[in-house]
């Protein structure tokens, strides 16, 4: 990595994402310390890596600030799903404003790099098909959604601004749909809802007509993206798209998990939930041609490891 040193704080790092960079750090020599609440991740989810050389588990709210030395930050602490971060609105913007400005602190003092894990929701509905960096959004501010959109987009907006007032060097990624293998059961999101409904031989869930579409990115094409935009030089701050800019239907993703799994479970449809967006793909020419990187893993692939998953907790 281009930064000196090597010890690396990951916030959230109990979560789905925040545990797969954990282990993919660990593996490349550095020193981690995971920072989580536990509030929606799993002690489960780092358990293998107790233990290991290098590694620390922390139990901290962000909202709260956090004192430790960090040649590097990764901010992945705040509930991902419509489920969870719906759960508590005000705890989620309290996370990503709170926790944004007390992160940001931590790194004005350490001189530490700061990736901000930002998401694909600050497009809200979008307009713009695919989604380049550069599209402001479509979000509705006061929507059931809005606590994790609008807190997301104020935590861009305070990044930005303590690298254009004090100089941090900030590095923002916008995060779209990520899957694989450590997913939680329950916790909402799409692929693993379907999986799970197909294993367990129920009817899948099919919201809307199931025309409305998404770009999924397997977990070890995400960690890797995030890794790379570490490394970027100082002046480099994004925001970056990572994603998968292969779009897939709800319905066309439903018959693929019955297909795979082998499944009989039938199609229901449901009303849309509100301002759930109709079409989501990513314009990824930035990182290709910045990072030299683009996701490997195709969809079918990355459904049978994250079937082989699930399977395994039956």
């Amino acid at each position: 990595m281009r930064y000196s040193g090597n010890n690396i704080v990951v916030t959230g790092g109990a979560g789905f994402i925040g545990s797969h960079l954990c282990e993919r750090l660990l593996s490349r020599g550095n020193r981690v310390v995971s920072v989580d609440n536990y509030i929606t991740g799993s002690r489960e989810n780092i358990a293998h890596l107790e233990g290991v050389g290098g590694f620390k588990a922390m139990e901290h709210d962000i909202t709260s600030p956090l004192y430790l030395e960090a040649d590097i930050i990764f901010n992945l602490a705040c509930p991902g799903s419509p489920v969870s971060y719906q759960q508590n609105a005000i705890r989620t913007i309290k996370t990503s404003v709170l926790g944004s400005l007390n992160i940001l602190g931590l790194a004005k003092r350490t001189g530490a790099v700061v990736v901000q894990a930002s998401t694909s929701e600050v497009y809200g509905d979008p307009e713009v098909h695919p989604q380049p960096e550069s599209y402001y959004g479509n979000v509705n501010p006061t929507g059931p959604r809005a606590c994790y959109d609008e807190g997301k987009r104020c935590a861009e907006t305070l990044f930005m601004s303590y690298h254009l007032q004090h100089g941090v060097d900030v590095k923002i990624a916008r995060i779209f749909n990520t899957y694989g293998p450590g997913m939680m059961p329950g916790d909402g999101r799409v692929v693993s809802n379907f999986i799970i409904q197909a294993l367990e031989g129920k009817d899948i869930t099919l919201y809307g007509d199931g025309g409305q579409s998404r770009s999924f990115i397997y977990i070890d094409d995400m960690v890797e993206a995030l890794i790379k935009l570490a490394s970027t030089p100082y002046r480099y701050s994004g925001p970056l798209n990572i994603g998968n800019p292969e779009e897939i239907t709800m319905k066309a993703l439903a018959h693929k998990i019955i297909s795979l799994t082998g499944s009989l479970s039938a199609i229901t449809t449901h009303p849309l939930p509100a301002d759930d967006p109709v079409r989501r793909r990513p314009d990824i020419g930035k990182a290709m041609r910045d990072l030299d990187w683009a996701p490997s893993t195709d969809i079918e692939e990355g459904l049978m490891r994250t079937i082989h998953y699930f399977r395994q907790m039956e």
